[in-house]
């Protein structure tokens, strides 16, 4: 098995700028361009300016003739394009996103750059910022305004492969997914759709393990490792949907088996897009961290917990019946608003209970758990409504 080389799969669509360079002049080349990101060179060093960096910049009122070398900008590592594909393994995380290629002598090659977040009823990109900052545009005015409409999406039915094209061929770092009708399913990233992929990839290398000795030494200290970053969401190291499913179809082959109770509770922290609202997304972010934690120390180690989206949490209880999960889940309600969150203060939650029938999808399981759900908050909210009850 040969794996290419770098300069084999490396884009050349990359825009730079020489670091003795203006801000000024760095956004009017990103936007003549149509770059979001773009690679400042300073002799053998690279670095990346991207929208994040124009925001600070422009939230500190720095002079728009100041030279990029006057501002703090993010070192990127550099890779030699003859380099095997397989040398990057070890840039392969969640804080490094962008490799400078360069050729032999030193030149810039190519930048592998992630852009732009989709919105579903309009898209507001990081162009739309860069070209706010340098009109000087009043930044409280309504996004829907400056958003681009109506939003480019692709329907959940279609492939891993053919979501990649999509985000490949429109240079997106996401996108919308829609049902039948147009209306949003959910969105994915090209993050995890390249960790999906990858785990295709690995059950593939298992089948040729004669042809893989050239990778072995440089995979096995990372295998597990980039297991985790495929099956954990980044922000609470909660388990991820995907992972979630693959559990439980396990769990419930052992429920099957030893003749044992399974439920399901579904959890969604109350009022959450006010906390967003009034006390930023870094509180609320601290909040979800704060939950995600609580919730494992009082759950049983055979257990299952995961961020099913946004605020909303699944927990999956092997050997547990009805009335068990409802203790187990009036437990988690007032551990939850026993809480004290800084900037925050208190949250409360909402909890439904449902027990897994023999000979149901997992999504009959959870649909129930969710009626029971909105019950709970048909009924002021931190509370607990089970199945039983609906």
């Amino acid at each position: 098995m040969k794996f290419p080389n770098i300069g084999d799969i490396a884009t050349t669509s990359v825009v730079s700028i020489d670091i003795k360079s203006t801000f000024n002049e760095t956004i009017n080349m990103m936007l003549n361009n149509e770059h979001r990101n773009i690679i400042v060179t300073d002799n053998n060093d690279f670095y990346i300016m991207s929208i994040i960096d124009i925001l600070n910049v422009q939230e500190k009122k720095v002079d728009v003739n100041t030279p990029l070398s006057e501002l703090n900008l993010l070192k990127i590592p550099v890779i030699n394009k003859e380099k095997n594909i397989l040398d990057t393994v070890e840039y392969l995380n969640n804080s490094t996103e962008h490799i400078c290629v360069i050729n032999n002598d030193g030149t810039l090659y190519d930048n592998v750059v992630v852009v732009e977040d989709l919105k579903p009823v309009g898209i507001f990109t990081t162009k739309d910022i860069m070209e706010l900052v340098k009109n000087k545009t009043d930044l409280d005015v309504d996004i829907e305004q400056h958003m681009s409409s109506p939003v480019d999406s692709i329907h959940k039915n279609a492939s891993i492969r053919e979501a990649l094209s999509f985000i490949k061929d429109r240079h997106y770092k996401r996108v919308v997914v829609v049902d039948d009708d147009g209306l949003l399913s959910g969105i994915i990233t090209q993050k995890e759709l390249i960790s999906l992929t990858y785990s295709k990839w690995a059950i593939l290398m298992k089948e040729y393990q004669d042809e893989l000795s050239e990778i072995n030494l440089k995979l096995h200290n990372k295998n597990i490792e980039y297991e985790n970053i495929a099956s954990t969401d980044s922000l609470t190291g909660l388990y991820n949907r995907h992972k979630f499913s693959q559990l439980y179809l396990s769990s419930y082959t052992s429920m099957i088996q030893r003749h044992n109770d399974m439920s399901i509770i579904i959890l969604d922290i109350d009022y959450f897009k006010k906390v967003n609202d009034v006390y930023g997304h870094n509180a609320g972010d601290k909040t979800l961290v704060q939950v995600s934690h609580t919730l494992l120390k009082i759950l049983r180690n055979i257990d299952v917990v995961c961020r099913w989206g946004g605020e909303e949490f699944l927990i999956m209880l092997p050997t547990a019946d009805l009335k068990h999960a409802i203790s187990i889940a009036e437990k988690l309600r007032k551990a939850i608003e026993d809480l004290s969150i800084d900037i925050v203060g208190q949250v409360t939650a909402s909890f439904g209970v449902s027990q897994v029938r023999e000979g149901e999808d997992m999504q009959d399981v959870i649909d129930r758990a969710d009626k029971a759900l909105y019950l709970a908050k048909d009924f002021g909210r931190n509370c607990v409504k089970s199945e039983a009850d609906i």
